[in-house]
């Protein structure tokens, strides 16, 4: 316990700004944004133990700064900041080939035989399902209304 206190008894700014850029290097690697804002709190303290070299309490006075200094941090970046948690998107549908051809227009490349068929879109030939009642016969022009797995749901155009 003795080489503890020991340890803590050094703490210097030097100290403080190592733990910010060890607690940052972490962030780096896992992505979370928690540690980022206890390293905050470590840059914090850093600042408080140049301007204040002997705190009232000696270490404790630092390490109880640094605790509160990371709970506010935390606290704030969990509701204030909140928003840079999620990834906004300007193109929610850019990996789902097939949400990107709701819409677009083809032809029946067969007849559908109990609901199923195939459909020519561009140059590309897809399995597809009815999304309606209608019978779509080859050469129909068709619309796609969505997709299921790898299945377009088409209606007649």
């Amino acid at each position: 316990m003795e080489a503890v206190i020991g340890l803590l008894e050094g703490l210097t700014v030097w100290h403080w700004l190592g733990i910010g850029i060890v607690l940052l290097t972490l962030e780096v690697a896992v992505g979370t944004f928690d540690l980022l804002w206890i390293a905050m709190g470590a840059f914090a303290t850093a600042l408080f133990a140049l301007i204040v070299p002997d705190p009232v309490g000696g270490w404790q006075g630092q390490l109880t700064f640094f605790g509160l200094m990371a709970l506010v941090f935390v606290i704030s970046g969990r509701t204030l900041f909140k928003g840079l948690r999620r990834r906004a998107t300007t193109h929610p549908n850019l990996n789902d080939r097939l949400a990107n051809m709701v819409g677009q227009r083809g032809k029946a490349a067969t007849n559908f035989d109990g609901g199923r068929g195939k459909v020519k879109i561009g140059d590309s030939v897809w399995l597809a399902q009815q999304a309606d009642d209608a019978v779509i016969v080859e050469g129909d022009q068709i619309v796609i209304a969505g997709a299921e797995g790898t299945t377009l749901k088409v209606k007649l155009a």
